[in-house]
């Protein structure tokens, strides 16, 4: 989870920790991988997952691995020295199974980010509220996912600031983590999200759960992937 906020105090907002899925280690024991496979397993399917700690008033976050000189860069991942991940879901077309992934992280007691766009919080408002009430985070996914580094900065505020508004009128909620559509930046977009009081989120592993070739593949996809390691950031979707 990105950091969500604790609502009585909200300068210090701090990750949630995702807790143990046993379930996944024995099904990836069953499927006889290697000892190295399960033991990554270990550090994302089995989730103990933690983005960093937020202060607010104070701006800072912990570094991310993409950091570096003066370019601006958004998150790909956190540094830190504890095997600890993010778990995230897109949310921008359909909602079928959103029911039973909030399903599956309640059993497992896991907390992650949810990033929404505009059009999917019209459609899913009480979905917007129970997602927040079960202790996941709201994140932005602009309104009408368009390629942000394809429109003009004001756009670009609109785009961002439009789902703010409707979050924060619909819950009481103030987002600060921004994910662009299609992973598409650029600089200009930073500073636009900073404007906005956002931190621009991207990934640094990609579980493709969109191209559907099923669960086999995801943890293959997941556990296998050369970026996997303490900080990670993964992408998923909610309608894949």
């Amino acid at each position: 989870m990105l950091g969500r906020s604790n609502g009585d105090n909200d300068s210090q907002t701090s990750g949630v920790l995702i807790q143990y899925i046993r379930d996944i280690s024995a099904y990836l024991r069953e499927k006889d991988l290697s000892k190295k496979a399960v033991t990554m397993a270990a550090a994302v399917l089995v989730l103990t997952g933690l983005l960093g700690v937020h202060y607010r008033e104070q701006g800072t976050l912990l570094p991310t691995v993409a950091g570096g000189g003066n370019r601006q860069l958004p998150i790909y991942c956190v540094q830190t020295e504890e095997p600890k991940i993010a778990l995230t879901f897109d949310a921008a077309w359909g909602n079928d199974d959103t029911q039973k992934i909030m399903e599956i992280l309640k059993k497992h007691d896991v907390k992650v980010t949810f990033f929404m766009t505009g059009g999917w919080v019209e459609s899913y408002p009480d979905d917007v509220k129970m997602i927040l009430a079960e202790g996941h985070d709201l994140g932005n996914h602009s309104q009408n996912h368009k390629n942000m580094s394809q429109i003009s900065n004001s756009e670009k505020e609109e785009e961002i600031m439009s789902v703010h508004n409707k979050v924060k009128e619909l819950t009481g909620y103030d987002m600060f983590l921004f994910r662009p559509p299609f992973g598409d930046y650029d600089a200009a977009l930073i500073k636009t999200a900073k404007k906005c009081g956002y931190y621009a989120i991207q990934w640094d592993v990609d579980s493709l759960d969109w191209k559907d070739y099923g669960v086999d593949s995801i943890i293959k996809t997941v556990t296998q992937n050369a970026h996997l390691g303490n900080g990670t950031i993964i992408l998923c979707h909610n309608g894949a």
